[in-house]
């Protein structure tokens, strides 16, 4: 894992710290625009603001990574921040709510596109010891967004106007990512995906050394309707699903932020953006041993695993008549504990499963699909709350959560050890490559490529 793969995994997490920190940040700049009366903020206008960045998330991500399979990673690599940076500038002077629900639809819809970017170039540089790891990292890196822009938020909320500053603020880390990634060279596997063999080789031997070969293999033409195919849809299914049973109980579990904080002494005021810390620290801290048991107990025990603790978990709080304040943290600490490992293995599981053509191109679409899920449950999760109540909440997250176990008993494949040409010909409850479809382009090379 050399200094340059270290750089490569460091800025290309700058898309999901972006993403962490730009729908954080809006809800503490809601709540002082609100209190002080700025832009003439009603509920319609809210809702309209906080959901706009999803929206733009939904169909980012599922152009996004056709668009990276077509043009190259690289330059979109880097689009995407500037993009980033201009729409946050421009948030900062919005003079109405709908300049700032079009700003904030722009910034998601260039996030949104990051992502498959982002994932695709980690995946094709790594080594495959190191693969989960460098995935678990952006996974991670999520959170640390979000509680970076609820840190801000926190220092800003009693400054007049700091709303301004707070959306303007996201244009310091667009910076420091832009910076990062303007040397790093476009992926050698996709461009001998392209038969540009010799640029290919170049960048091997400037980033690896001469030792490292290229083995030859068909160009491809990357085609969209191809994740149509059955042998893809499949995988796309498989892996919308899991990410979908695991973010949307992470919404039902965040119903007990409350009572969380209210532990802690920060349920109050200011102290409450300090408790939004606590609680994305919970789910940053689960993703960290998930990146180690990815290798040591394989992809397919780690997603089974969690998500029947996940479901326990949910389950336990949705059965007790009164849980106590220490139940409740237990539970919630557990759920978050074991998040990490459906949460690592929803960017792992398909940057590994599909070929170097459509690699971002299905990143996209499955997390296109799991953001359909994620958009309805912000909507009907607060009206099922007030009509049902907390355990009924509870148990329907753990409905879900059982869906995604049930998903992954027969479905989840093992990847552990295998080189992307090798994983991306898996079927799905299959450890061997199937053998009828083509391995990727650039397979043989040394660990850095494998």
């Amino acid at each position: 894992m050399t200094p340059f793969l270290k750089k490569v995994t460091l800025f290309s997490s700058g898309g999901p710290f972006l993403d962490g920190y730009v729908l954080a940040i809006i809800g503490v700049a809601i709540d002082q625009m609100v209190r002080n009366d700025e832009l003439a903020l009603d509920g319609g206008w809210i809702s309209a603001i906080s959901a706009a960045a999803l929206v733009g998330l939904f169909l980012g991500t599922s152009i996004g990574g056709y668009i990276t399979d077509r043009i190259g990673r690289k330059r979109m690599f880097l689009i995407d921040v500037v993009a980033i940076l201009l729409l946050s500038l421009g948030t900062a002077f919005v003079t109405t709510p709908l300049m700032l629900v079009v700003m904030r639809f722009g910034i998601g819809l260039v996030i949104g596109a990051d992502y498959p970017i982002a994932t695709s170039m980690v995946a094709e540089f790594t080594p495959r010891r190191y693969r989960a790891i460098s995935m678990g990292f952006i996974a991670a890196i999520w959170y640390v967004g979000a509680n970076a822009a609820y840190i801000v938020g926190y220092l800003l909320a009693d400054v007049d106007g700091g709303w301004r500053w707070m959306l303007g603020s996201a244009v310091v880390p667009c910076l420091v990512i832009l910076i990062g990634r303007w040397g790093i060279p476009e992926s050698p596997r996709w461009l001998a995906s392209k038969n540009r063999i010799a640029e290919a080789e170049a960048i091997l031997r400037q980033m690896f050394g001469a030792h490292v070969e290229l083995e030859p293999g068909p160009s491809t033409k990357t085609r969209y309707r191809a994740l149509f195919e059955p042998r893809n849809l499949s995988k796309v299914v498989f892996v919308g699903t899991i990410w979908l049973c695991q973010a949307v109980p992470m919404f039902a579990i965040y119903t007990f932020g409350p009572r969380i904080m209210a532990a802690f002494g920060l349920s109050e005021g200011r102290l409450s953006v300090l408790g939004e810390v606590l609680i994305g620290t919970f789910f940053m801290i689960g993703c960290i041993p998930a990146m180690f048991w990815a290798n040591s107990m394989g992809r397919r025990r780690l997603l089974i695993g969690s998500f029947a603790i996940m479901t326990l978990a949910l389950a336990v709080l949705g059965a007790l008549p009164v849980a106590g304040t220490w139940v409740v943290i237990v539970c919630f600490a557990v759920y978050a504990f074991f998040s990490g490992g459906p949460g690592n293995l929803q960017w792992l599981y398909p940057n590994e499963l599909f070929p170097t053509d459509i690699r971002a191109s299905a990143v996209g679409a499955a997390m296109a699909l799991s953001r359909i899920g994620t958009v309805v449950a912000m909507y009907v999760l607060p009206g099922f709350l007030s009509t049902h109540g907390t355990r009924a909440t509870m148990v329907a997250g753990a409905v879900i959560s059982a869906v995604g176990l049930l998903v992954a008993i027969p479905l989840a494949p093992e990847t552990r050890g295998l080189t992307l040409g090798e994983s991306s010909q898996l079927r799905l409850g299959r450890r061997e490559p199937a053998g009828d479809q083509h391995p990727s382009p650039a397979r043989r090379a040394p660990a850095g490529l494998r």
